[in-house]
């Protein structure tokens, strides 16, 4: 039994293609984009001048919006400063009025001014009066209320100095009764103490004592250890040398009975 031919012919695409033909694609081709209408230098030319025209109608009217604007500045400017000079002249004219009529007043009526004027000294006498009693009220409450933060200050001041006094005799309570507890332990300790001692000795000497005493203490108590420790080092080494002249003394003897049996 033989094996069965499963080999397909090789087609060639190339060939393929060229025995079709032109493909006939839908989109332009690259003859037609090479092919395109293009506008001449005289059209182009138009065309940058339509522009420029459109940039200089744009100026033209910009400044023209500016000019109205100016124009309108001015005139509120004129309005502003119209109305400024039409106000200085109304009070001008005012003054005037008034000195007409204050000398056509003085002229007719000179005994009336005689009273006008004791009249208006009057009334200046009782503003200075009641202006000097309003200076006197102010100054009274003023006072008043500096009074008044100072007893606040004062009593707040008494307040803390109490309160420190307090606290102070409060510690100096506890040291006294620390004292007092610690003299007792003392005295179990050490027996009995005369009372011409104790009146004697100080506090600060007392606890400069005591201090002392547990300093010593500790000292005693780390040479206690470094000696111990230092003995136990001794120890270990003494050890060591031993084991050592044991293991060479053993050496020598298999040494020597080796060459009596050589």
């Amino acid at each position: 039994m033989g094996k069965r031919d499963n080999r397909v012919a090789y087609m060639n695409p190339i060939a393929m293609a060229r025995s079709r033909g032109p493909s006939q694609s839908a989109g332009p081709t690259i003859q037609d984009y090479l092919n395109r209408p293009r506008p001449t230098w005289e059209e182009v030319k138009e065309q940058l001048e339509k522009k420029k025209k459109g940039s200089r109608a744009l100026a033209e009217f910009e400044e023209k919006m500016n000019e109205n604007w100016k124009k309108e500045l001015e005139k509120h400017r004129e309005k502003l400063l119209g109305g400024n000079e039409s106000s200085s002249k109304k009070k001008e004219k005012k003054k005037k009025e008034k000195k007409k009529s204050n000398r056509l007043s003085s002229s007719s009526s000179s005994s009336s001014s005689s009273d006008s004027s004791s009249s208006s000294s009057d009334s200046d006498d009782e503003d200075k009066k009641q202006g000097k009693k309003r200076r006197k009220k102010k100054y009274r409450s003023l006072r008043k209320s500096s009074e008044s933060s100072t007893s606040d200050s004062e009593s707040d001041s008494k307040d803390s100095t109490k309160k420190k006094k307090s606290k102070e005799e409060h510690e100096r309570e506890k040291d006294n009764k620390s004292l007092s507890r610690k003299r007792k332990k003392i005295d179990r300790g050490n027996g009995p103490l005369s009372s011409e001692s104790l009146s004697e000795s100080d506090p600060t000497e007392e606890v400069s004592v005591k201090i002392r005493s547990r300093f010593q203490l500790l000292v005693q108590v780390k040479k206690k250890k470094n000696s111990e420790e230092r003995e136990k080092v001794t120890d270990k080494t003494k050890k060591r040398k031993k084991h050592k002249k044991h293991g060479k003394k053993k050496k020598k003897k298999t040494a020597g009975s080796s060459s009596d049996s050589e």
